[in-house]
């Protein structure tokens, strides 16, 4: 991606559900309103699995 494209980051704790639920929604939003940004998630202590 260009860097110019802003990039939203959500994390929570172990990055197993809420972070994720919050990058999926905000991708769909992004895409609806046709918007060029960059999702990602993490977390600060990362689960094993999801």
């Amino acid at each position: 991606m260009d860097s110019t494209v802003p990039r939203v980051a959500f994390v929570c704790v172990q990055n197993a559900g809420r972070s994720q639920m919050a990058a999926a929604f905000a991708r769909r939003e992004a895409d609806a309103r046709d918007l060029d940004v960059e999702v990602v998630t993490g977390g600060t202590d990362p689960a094993d699995a999801v």
